[in-house]
């Protein structure tokens, strides 16, 4: 659903020309460095970009679920490091608040997330819950009216930067399930809280991920995510989700900038006296590409479409995320094949981007995780 096509041709026209201009020739500096400089942070938050799904009375851009892919396949014609900075706070970190907080919690934060005052972060998984996020072990117990929470979370994406974490703890020691599961939005000044040192990564450098430590930290009754305890899986599985999309379609976008620049080499490239491009073995990677690429656009499309109409989408979101995660992998294979030995040097990009893409078929679910919704709803509609 695309509410008004000129504002989005609008917005879609500064993120592409923001990313051109500005990302893309900062990519090799953020590589090396680990960091993305400030200026180019602000710059997404003056393009509204960490305010895209919150909706406009409270200071975003309100985006549908299309709006917002279309808005991530021109964000990943650049190292996918920079969306991370603001993707945790457009979605996993703010969607909880949005979806099931009360009128007070929605008032008190998204305005502060939507102008990127406030980064937030999703405190999900930890050292021993990872694809099994029921069997969560930090605790948070009720005492007068605040709730004590005490234990790990891992690889939380810009933990060393969050101002709140939209954190999962079990209310209910006694309730071994999901069902004990409670949400919480965390300050991240609240005494307690620790950060760990920033992991070293396959790739990604530039997106920071950290432990989370909570050792005895009192947080506000008031701060349970819709005032309800049990209901942190439900709204985990529902940002979840909406999540898969959104990472299906920067895997598209990525994908597509890894083909185009193989594609480019291919053509200056010259063996034999002819531009590799002219032969069939690299032409049959090109095209293989090209047509997973398409098959996967389709899909995220499809399914952020049918989203936006209501409808469930939990296959069809699992479904886009485990395919265009996968493809992603494929291509970016496929695109270091093509540009051969330089494509393992590191003056071409290439390598980073193949390190880079990994793990989106691990985060958000991995494949397999996305296999097991998959095949259980599938079961299940069987059933009916």
């Amino acid at each position: 659903m695309i509410r008004d096509p000129e504002i989005l041709s609008q917005l879609l026209d500064s993120v592409n020309r923001y990313v051109r201009e500005k990302l893309v020739p900062n990519e090799a500096l953020v590589s090396e460095t680990d960091e993305i400089p400030e200026e180019l942070a602000n710059g997404m938050k003056e393009l509204g970009l960490f305010g895209l799904t919150i909706p406009e009375e409270y200071g975003g851009f309100g985006a549908t679920m299309e709006e917002e892919v279309e808005v991530m396949f021109a964000m990943g014609q650049t190292s996918p490091c920079f969306r991370s900075l603001f993707g945790t706070t457009v979605g996993i970190g703010s969607q909880g608040i949005l979806m099931d907080g009360t009128q007070e919690q929605k008032d008190k934060y998204l305005p502060k997330l939507a102008t990127g005052e406030l980064l937030a972060s999703f405190a999900l998984t930890e050292p021993e819950a990872g694809s099994d996020a029921a069997s969560l072990r930090t605790t948070a117990i009720l005492d007068g009216d605040h709730y004590v929470v005490n234990g790990t979370k891992r690889f939380i994406t810009n933990a060393p930067q969050a101002g709140l974490f939209t954190l999962m703890a079990r209310t209910n020691p006694q309730e071994k399930g999901a069902g004990g599961v409670s949400a919480f939005i965390v300050d991240a000044d609240t005494p307690g809280i620790t950060i760990g040192k920033k992991d070293k990564k396959m790739g990604q450098r530039g997106a920071h991920t950290a432990d989370v430590i909570f050792e005895n930290c009192r947080v506000p009754a008031t701060q349970l995510i819709g005032g309800k305890e049990g209901q942190g899986f439900k709204t985990a599985m529902k940002v979840l989700e909406k999540g898969r999309i959104h990472i299906a379609a920067i895997c598209v976008g990525v994908a597509e900038r890894m083909l185009r620049d193989a594609l480019n080499y291919a053509i200056e490239r010259k063996q034999f006296g002819q531009p590799i491009a002219e032969f069939q073995l690299v032409q049959a990677m090109l095209a293989d590409s090209q047509a997973e690429i398409y098959a996967a656009k389709c899909m995220v499309l499809d399914a952020a479409r049918k989203r936006d109409e209501g409808k469930n989408v939990s296959t069809e979101a699992s479904c886009s995320k485990m395919f265009a995660s996968e493809m992603c992998g494929r291509v970016a294979d496929r695109a270091v094949q093509i540009f051969g030995g330089s494509g393992y040097m590191a003056d071409f990009g290439i390598e980073r981007f193949y390190r880079d893409v990994r793990i989106f078929r691990l985060y958000e679910g991995t494949t397999q995780i996305q296999q097991i919704v998959i095949a259980r709803n599938m079961i299940r509609a069987a059933h009916q």
